[in-house]
C-alpha cells in the first residue's frame, strides 16, 4: 500500500488507474468478429460460442419451468433477503417516475411526452459467482418506468443456471431468459437472431468482452455505460476507524485485480493504521490474492492538509463509490461535485448500497461520474418533444422563423411560414 505525499505523485498515481481501462484493440478485434458472426449466422453463432465457452450444447431459451425448478434450491433466508433488497429497491426507484408535461401560451401548446421503451435486455454475469443483485438492480428500475418486455442473457457453465439467479428472476416474474453470455449476448440482443428478438437497451455488468461489446453495438441500441473495474475513494480524518477504513477499501479490492482502493485523509496516524490494518485483514480474506494485487497496483494512501484538499482530489477523481468517514460528514459533503454514490458517516459502509439501502449500484466508473449519473428508471423512457399551435401563435412565431431560417440560408424553411401568410 503506497503512502503518497506529493500531488506529482498523485498525479502519476492517477494516470495509472485511469490506464487500467484502456480498450485493448485485440479484444475489440476478437469482439467485432463474434458480433460479425451473430449478425449473419443468428442462433449458430450462439450455439457455436455456447460449446466453446460454456461447454453444453442446451436449447437457447431458457423456460420459466427450469427457472422455478432451480429456484427451488435455494434456502428461505436467502428468499427473505432478496425479497427485502428488491422493496427497498423499489421503494427508491419509484420516486424518480417521470411524468409527461405540457403548457399554453394562448393558443400555443408545448410539452414534453414520457414513454417507456418497449424492449430492454439485461446482461447478467454467470459463472461460479451469484449476482442476484445485479438482476434486482438493473430490471426494477425498467419495471418501475413500465417496460413491457424485459429479457435476460446469462451465462450458464456447463448448462447450468445460478439457483440464487433464478430465484430473483422468478420473484420478479421474468420468462424471458437465455442462456448465451460474452460478447455475442450482446450481439444477441443488439442485432436480434432466429430465437432472440432485438431490443432497444442493453444494461447490466460483465467482463472486458462484454463491455466491448456494448461501446461497439452502441447507436444500434443503447446502452448504459461503459463500466470499468470497481473503486472506492475514502476521505477521512483522525475520527475514522482504520479497522473501518481498511474493510472497506478492501471491499472493493477484492472485485478484481484492476480495482481501485484509495485513502484520502488529514490524519497521519490514520494513514499508517489503515496501511498496517489493511494487511492485517488480507490475511484472512478469501479472496486474498486478488485483493492483495489490486491494493499493490491501484491503491493508495493520500496525505492531504485540510478536507478541502481533499475534497479537490476526490472531484478529479471523481470515484464510483465515495465514503465520507469524518466528524462532521454533512458539512463536506457540499464540497463534493463528482461522485457516482455518496456514503456519509463510519456506519455507512459502501456495500450496504450495493445491495440493501436503495439506490442503485450501476455507477460510472473511469472519472465518468464528472458526466454520467447511476442508473435508474430515467434510464428506461424515451421523451418527445410536443408542439401544438394555432393560427393566432403561429402569426406571433412566424416572423421570427422566416428571419432566422433565412439568416441560415434554409429557404424552404423560411417557405413553410410564407406559403401559410398569403394562403
Amino acid at each position: 500500500m503506497r503512502i503518497i505525499r506529493e500531488s506529482k505523485k498523485f498525479l502519476n498515481f492517477l494516470k495509472k488507474t485511469r490506464k487500467r481501462t484502456t480498450s485493448n484493440p485485440e479484444i475489440e478485434k476478437t469482439v467485432r468478429k463474434i458480433l460479425d458472426e451473430v449478425i449473419k449466422r443468428g442462433d449458430k453463432a450462439l450455439v457455436k460460442y455456447n460449446k466453446i465457452f460454456d461447454k453444453h450444447n442446451l436449447p437457447i431459451k431458457i423456460t420459466f419451468d427450469e427457472i422455478r425448478e432451480n429456484s427451488k434450491k435455494v434456502s428461505k433466508d436467502v428468499v427473505e433477503a432478496i425479497l427485502f433488497a428488491a422493496e427497498r429497491i423499489r421503494k427508491f426507484h419509484e420516486r424518480q417516475i417521470e411524468k409527461s408535461w405540457q403548457y399554453e401560451e394562448g393558443d400555443i401548446t408545448l410539452g414534453q411526452i414520457v414513454r417507456p421503451l418497449e424492449r430492454v435486455g439485461v446482461y447478467v454475469p454467470g459463472g461460479k459467482a451469484s449476482y442476484p443483485s445485479t438482476v434486482l438492480m438493473n430490471i426494477i428500475p425498467a419495471q418501475v418506468a413500465g417496460v413491457d418486455e424485459i429479457i435476460v442473457c446469462v451465462p450458464t457453465p456447463h448448462g447450468e443456471i445460478n439457483p440464487v439467479v433464478c430465484i430473483a428472476l422468478e420473484l420478479l416474474n421474468i420468462k424471458e431468459v437465455y442462456r448465451v453470455g460474452g460478447a455475442q449476448a450482446i450481439g444477441a440482443m443488439a442485432y436480434g437472431t432466429q430465437t432472440i428478438k432485438k431490443v432497444d437497451k442493453i444494461v447490466g455488468p460483465g467482463n472486458i468482452y462484454v463491455a466491448t461489446a456494448k461501446k461497439l453495438v452502441f447507436g444500434e441500441v443503447d446502452i448504459d455505460m461503459i463500466a470499468g473495474p470497481s473503486e472506492i475513494l475514502i476521505i477521512a480524518d483522525n475520527s475514522a476507524n482504520p479497522i473501518f477504513v481498511a474493510a472497506d477499501m478492501l471491499s472493493q479490492a477484492e472485485h478484481d485485480e484492476m480495482a481501485c482502493s484509495i485513502l484520502i485523509t488529514t490524519s497521519q496516524d490514520l494513514a499508517q493504521s489503515v496501511a498496517k490494518e489493511i494487511k492485517k485483514q488480507l490475511r484472512s480474506l478469501p479472496k486474498a490474492s486478488i485483493a492483495k494485487e489490486s491494493i499493490r497496483n491501484f491503491g493508495a494512501i493520500i496525505i492531504v492538509k485540510s478536507l478541502e484538499e481533499a475534497c479537490h482530489i476526490a472531484n478529479t477523481i471523481a470515484p464510483e463509490h465515495l465514503e465520507i468517514i469524518t466528524e462532521n460528514p454533512d458539512e463536506v459533503l457540499p464540497l463534493i461535485k463528482n461522485a457516482g454514490a455518496i456514503f456519509l458517516g463510519q456506519w455507512t459502509p459502501e456495500p450496504i448500497g450495493d445491495y440493501v439501502a436503495g439506490p442503485n449500484h450501476t455507477l460510472p466508473t473511469s472519472g465518468t461520474a464528472r458526466f454520467f449519473s447511476p442508473l435508474g428508471v430515467y434510464d428506461f423512457v424515451k421523451k418527445s418533444s410536443l408542439v401544438k399551435i394555432g393560427e393566432k401563435g403561429f402569426k406571433k412565431l412566424a416572423p421570427y422563423v422566416e428571419i432566422l431560417a433565412s439568416l441560415e440560408g434554409l429557404n424552404a424553411h423560411a417557405n413553410t411560414v410564407k406559403v401559410r401568410k398569403t394562403t
